[in-house]
């Protein structure tokens, strides 16, 4: 079966290092200011040309309360009046690109992500809506994947049927943890009856799909308390599941700095937690779709993943990555066929580029040949957890054992310790490799430097 894994402490412990999420390749550490509008504004005409389908992503930065883990790009602020300012730019900006894209082509996939996008009043929600449908193809058949991220303090069964209202049909709910003590010292203070509440009013009003939040190794967490909250979510059913990895950077995160680091788990208990959710979840009926993710059997990345459709972007796992990606918001990427690009994260840089009708792209990255290739590659092995050969000589015309012919000894070395199998067609991540299939795709990765590797969290 596709979700096995193995258990293996001895090669987490040797190949638990550092590296990218691989949301992208090349990742967004390689973007740079030589991107800019004009490189935009060619992707989309390409994007006009070429009638590819559209996947959007709207940032709302706004939060009322800070949650001391949080690595977002936030504003947080109890001034709910700021919202309207940044409304006003954000609906420029989305007039401004959609007059380079063809109106017929049609938005397969919406993502609105934060901050917390509930803290939209539900008019300015209906507004930005409106805009949205008026200037973008939006889908009126429920046939779209709509998605929204849930914060249950600021969302009750009024805001539910107003997002069901406006075309959205998944929501993510943040929940990272249930246990009071750890909620304190994290600042994110959320019942269980607040989360069941948000749950109970998406499955009436007939959502396709609900995600939960976990994050395991926060302060004050144990295995015995975090196995309680695994319980409790198995026993809400949602369709999916992510369970991050916490990262303590302080020095790049100031919220962290709220955060006592005499508090956090050791090593060895962020383990037992993963090992311990991972069996929760497999024994559940859970499918581990890989990374940090899992899903129920008849979830559509379940059945991409059987089908090998399955694929990532920006918005992690998704059976979308055909479309174009339009990024829109402060920090918002877009990958439009072979260009990165990203907003700038500052909202007041955002907020005056565009009062002077000027988009906020502040920098980004236009993939090369090797980097189409690459992506390629470890786009295979990050989602169906095998990779053949032949697939990739067809499609970029060169020898994959002669093109990769310097990485092979470390592959082998990897085939030796059980993490993959290597043979004369494919590469196949085995049982034990498949919590550490972000550690195969950094051999392929061209830019990763031990100096950089800092910027990036740890495989578990």
């Amino acid at each position: 079966m596709l979700d096995a894994i193995r258990w293996d402490t001895d090669l987490i412990r040797r190949y638990d290092l550092a590296g990218p999420r691989y949301t992208s390749y090349p990742t967004a550490v390689q973007f740079n200011s030589q991107v800019g509008t004009f490189d935009l504004f060619h992707a989309l005409r390409d994007s006009r040309k070429a009638q590819r389908p559209l996947s959007l992503y709207v940032h709302v930065p706004f939060c009322a309360n800070i949650c001391y883990y949080c690595a977002c790009n936030k504003v947080i602020t109890k001034d709910r009046g700021r919202a309207q300012p940044y409304l006003q730019r954000l609906e420029q900006e989305i007039q401004l690109i959609a007059c380079h894209l063809d109106p017929t082509q049609k938005v397969e996939q919406l993502h609105f992500g934060g901050g917390t996008p509930t803290f939209l009043s539900h008019d300015e929600l209906r507004q930005l809506m409106a805009h949205l449908r008026k200037h973008f193809n939006l889908l009126d058949d429920d046939s779209g994947d709509y998605a929204i991220e849930i914060d249950p303090r600021e969302a009750d069964w009024s805001t539910m049927g107003l997002l069901r209202e406006l075309g959205f049909n998944r929501v993510s709910i943040g929940l990272q943890d249930l246990d009071p003590a750890v909620q304190r010292a994290v600042n994110r203070l959320q019942s269980l009856e607040e989360t069941r509440a948000v749950i109970d009013a998406a499955r009436t009003l007939q959502f396709r799909s609900i995600n939960i939040d976990l994050i395991y190794g926060l302060p004050r967490q144990t295995p015995e308390n975090f196995a309680r909250t695994v319980e409790e979510v198995i026993r809400l059913q949602p369709d999916r599941l992510s369970v991050f990895n916490y990262a303590h950077l302080p020095e790049r995160f100031m919220p962290q700095r709220r955060i006592n680091s005499d508090e956090l788990p050791t090593p060895a208990q962020k383990l037992e937690m993963l090992q311990r959710t991972i069996e929760q979840l497999i024994g559940a009926g859970y499918r581990y779709i890989g990374m940090d993710h899992f899903a129920l059997p008849d979830d559509e990345l379940a059945i991409a993943q059987e089908e090998s459709t399955l694929q990532r972007n920006f918005q992690g796992y998704t059976t979308h990555g055909h479309c174009d990606l339009i990024g829109l918001g402060v920090s918002a990427i877009s990958q439009i066929g072979d260009l990165y690009c990203q907003n700038s994260s500052d909202l007041n840089q955002y907020q005056n580029a565009l009062a002077s009708m000027q988009l906020a792209t502040s920098r980004g990255l236009l993939c090369n040949a090797d980097d189409r290739l690459r992506r390629a590659v470890i786009q295979q092995l990050i989602c169906n957890f095998s990779l053949e050969y032949a697939d990739i000589e067809q499609a970029f015309n060169i020898d994959f054992q002669g093109y990769f012919g310097e990485l092979w000894p470390q592959l082998q070395d990897m085939a030796k310790d059980g993490l993959i199998e290597l043979d004369r067609d494919r590469i196949t991540i085995l049982p034990a490799g498949r919590l550490l299939v972000r550690s195969v795709c950094m051999v392929f990765d061209a830019y990763l430097e031990q100096h950089s590797r800092q910027r990036f969290s740890r495989v578990i």
